[in-house]
């Protein structure tokens, strides 16, 4: 795990969701590292005990970061977290949308509700917490940097909800950027590919041995996965002034899998 020297975000103020885990609690980390004040929130609150450890080690920048629990599909609980956020410190400066959940099965035997269930987290997540940070965003200037995934515009088989969720994702994304252009706050995304996280590891156990050789070499063929931090690098340059230039983007992860 490497630690940041720069300090880009010294005293900005940072939203990140699904911040518990994985690509999330790398970003916080990277986040912090740079200097900023995070608030993180997820559902899984032993994950955001375990990060609040990892980030107290790693904020050498003057960063430092708060935790919540909470539900990204849920509006009351969008709402709270954001103005929290923002009577607490006064300002926001960059919204990041990392929370989100897949679901690998064919859809012959996908069920609405579970079609709805990466539909919930995924897109309506990320419109809610859009929606209520933008009105504070506009006042900083600040950005948005959302999640998508190489499963938006590659054919990755028995992910059609997940892939489906974040190709709404990507095209919010541009609609956003187009929309807010002129006012000054910018909206990108990350697509990452196979990276090793708790969400694609679990989701693995979901399909049989023969699809789940097909999904993996589908989506990495060498068997090898991108690390968090890796991603959560991306994400920061997106936030910070040195991606000032960058807008409407959707910026590719994956190891050159899908080139």
């Amino acid at each position: 795990m490497s630690v940041s020297t720069l300090s880009r975000f010294a005293n900005k103020v940072v939203i990140v969701t699904g911040g518990a885990s994985g690509i999330g609690q790398a970003v916080v980390r990277r986040f912090a590292a740079e200097g900023a004040i995070v608030t993180a929130t997820d559902v899984n609150e032993t994950g955001l005990i375990e990060g609040a450890e990892q980030v107290k080690r790693l904020a050498t920048a003057g960063g430092r970061s708060s935790f919540v629990v909470g539900s990204v599909a849920d509006e009351d609980s969008v709402k709270k977290i954001v103005q929290d956020v923002v009577d607490r410190e006064g300002r926001l400066d960059a919204l990041i949308n990392v929370a989100g959940i897949i679901r690998s099965k064919s859809i012959i035997d996908t069920s609405l509700d579970q079609f709805m269930e990466p539909i919930s987290t995924n897109l309506i997540g990320t419109f809610l917490f859009s929606r209520e940070a933008l009105p504070h965003l506009l006042k900083t200037k600040g950005n948005i940097v959302n999640t998508a995934s190489t499963a938006a515009h590659y054919g990755h088989p028995f992910m059609a909800a997940y892939a489906a969720s974040k190709g709404g994702v990507e095209s919010m994304t541009k609609a956003l950027a187009w929309e807010f252009l002129r006012q000054g706050v910018r909206v990108n995304a990350v697509a990452p590919g196979g990276i090793e996280t708790p969400l694609s590891t679990n989701n693995q156990g979901n399909l049989a041995d023969v699809d789940l050789t097909l999904f993996q070499r589908l989506i990495r063929p060498d068997y090898l996965w991108g690390k968090p931090d890796q991603v959560a690098s991306i994400y920061a340059l997106l936030a910070s002034d040195d991606g000032g230039f960058m807008t409407g983007e959707i910026v590719k992860v994956d190891g050159g899998v899908h080139n």
